[in-house]
């Protein structure tokens, strides 16, 4: 009975605590998050036991995607829309031949950029949202006007948009349709099942919106994805971006290579006023671009 019991298998979750409990671990942890430490290893493994994804993951792995949130202080509960570990189905050659492997993913949330923006204390106003029907009223391309202060006519989304300004009265304006949208996620995002087309994405669209929403991924939650796709392409581009932002950006990419951004696809819609020269000096443009290997490939290493 005893040699049976010390040659039984151990669960992952248990795997997982035993990889959290151990000391190296703990101290970077600690190093990103002082005294909250605790509480969020606690939030890895609820998250852990309650994804039967993330259970098909090695628990190293989910553990080093853990620690991404945890530099940047963003919590990973998921009705939090903050930070997300995603299971992915990653494409990875063993013994010469592909195969789909379960591999855990760090992914911002659109209120996960709107905080790390807000952080750089360069923003006096950020605001993104869905664009309902009768809203939009007017939209001029060379001028950069446009204007969302129709009346709503109907429940129907047909667009998102993202606006910034900052504090030295710098300001952008991004408006997407929901055609623009559903074309960008079906062209550059990897983790969309290649079956489900431009058409059924946007008939996603027409799902009631609902902004605490738990689901994740473009089938699960087509409207934060969208408004997380106007943040990003617009702040990246043209908005202030700190240290920290630029990491969390390439952290995403380097993990997902999903949401892979090309400005030039989507129709940026300028406010007219010029940029100063603190801003030429101060907003590098962070320009990823999409990626073809696979996510095991692209995982950082962290030692345990």
């Amino acid at each position: 009975m005893v040699t049976q019991e010390l040659t039984k298998p151990k669960k992952k979750v248990d795997v997982l605590t035993g990889m959290l409990s151990a000391p190296s671990v703990m101290k970077q942890f600690e190093n990103a998050l002082g005294k909250s430490a605790n509480a969020f290893l606690a939030s890895v493994i609820d998250l852990f036991n309650g994804d039967t994804g993330l259970q098909e993951c090695e628990p190293s792995m989910v553990v080093k995607e853990a620690l991404k949130a945890a530099v940047l202080k963003l919590p990973i509960n998921k009705s939090l829309g903050f930070a997300y570990i995603i299971a992915f189905n990653n494409s990875v050659k063993v013994n010469g031949k592909w195969d789909k492997v379960k591999t855990p993913t760090f992914q911002l949330g659109y209120k996960g950029y709107i905080q790390l923006a807000m952080r750089t204390g360069q923003y006096r106003t950020i605001n993104a949202d869905v664009v309902y029907e009768g809203e939009l009223q007017k939209l001029n391309k060379l001028t950069g006007e446009i204007a969302f202060d129709g009346e709503k006519t109907s429940d129907k989304v047909i667009g998102y948009f993202c606006y910034f300004e900052l504090l030295n009265g710098f300001s952008k304006t991004l408006y997407m349709s929901v055609e623009n949208i559903a074309n960008h996620a079906k062209r550059y995002s990897k983790g969309l099942d290649k079956e489900i087309s431009v058409e059924n994405l946007i008939k996603l669209a027409n799902m009631p919106f609902n902004p605490d929403s738990k689901a994740v991924g473009w089938s699960g939650n087509f409207h934060g994805m969208a408004i997380k796709t106007v943040i990003r392409l617009l702040l990246s581009k043209y908005g202030y971006l700190s240290i920290e932002m630029q990491e969390a950006i390439a952290n995403e990419d380097e993990a997902t290579a999903s949401e892979g951004f090309r400005f030039e696809e989507a129709e940026i819609i300028p406010q007219t006023e010029p940029q100063t020269e603190h801003e030429t000096q101060e907003q590098p443009e962070v320009q990823p671009e999409p990626q073809e290997e696979s996510q095991e490939e692209s995982q950082q290493t962290m030692k345990l």
